[in-house]
């Protein structure tokens, strides 16, 4: 959609890098791209500009100017990931697009106890799709809180592998029902399984909040 709309303004191609992928039906608050073009307008008129051209659920927040080497995901120190749980009775419309409806009881200081488990540098080929790509990942942030009837998971690494924030969610949410106890996390990273691991929460309640420079 960007590309779409730089070479609108251009009247050529632009390619646009990305701080990184999201699966569809992802969200992302905090997606940074970089892109080379000469066009005659300010950056305040880019801005302005791109919006105009862009579908109404696209949104540019700033543009900048960047030095000649800049690369949005290669220079990305780590991404910040959020997963939104709404467990409560009923979920109101306006949220139903961006968060995981969850109506039955979560034990809190389990999840928060398995949470924990997966701040580590560690094979997470057991968490993915794609366990055999450069599967280890270095995860430094790792955490579960309640605010209201939502409950928030917060990852933080340089890089993830498929599925592997969505699928974390899942197993968590088999912890909090009391299905896996905490400790088993170990067991999974030791067998490096797949299928020991819960199936792959939805990509509707995962958003992009952060990408750290």
């Amino acid at each position: 959609m960007l590309e779409d709309a730089l070479a609108k303004l251009a009247q050529k191609k632009v390619p646009v890098c990305g701080a990184g992928r999201t699966d569809a039906g992802v969200h992302a608050l905090a997606q940074v791209a970089n892109f080379k073009v000469s066009l005659p307008l300010r950056n305040g008129e880019l801005f302005r500009a791109l919006n105009a051209l862009l579908p109404e659920d696209v949104r540019v927040t700033s543009v900048r100017r960047a030095g000649p080497d800049f690369h949005a995901r290669v220079m990305a120190k780590s991404k910040v990931y959020q997963y939104r749980i709404f467990n409560a009775r009923n979920v109101s419309p306006f949220l139903q697009r961006y968060v995981l409806y969850w109506p039955w009881r979560l034990e809190l200081v389990r999840m928060r106890q398995a949470a924990a488990l997966f701040a580590r540098e560690a094979d997470f080929g057991a968490f993915s799709s794609n366990r055999l790509l450069h599967p280890v990942r270095k995860v430094t942030r790792s955490t579960v809180r309640k605010t209201g009837d939502e409950i928030v998971y917060t990852i933080e690494a340089k890089g993830f592998l498929r599925y592997m924030v969505r699928t974390i969610v899942g197993t968590l949410i088999e912890v909090g029902r009391g299905k896996i106890p905490p400790e088993e996390i170990e067991t999974i990273f030791r067998s490096g399984k797949r299928s020991l691991a819960s199936p792959t929460a939805l990509a509707k309640g995962l958003c992009l909040v952060k990408v750290k420079y």
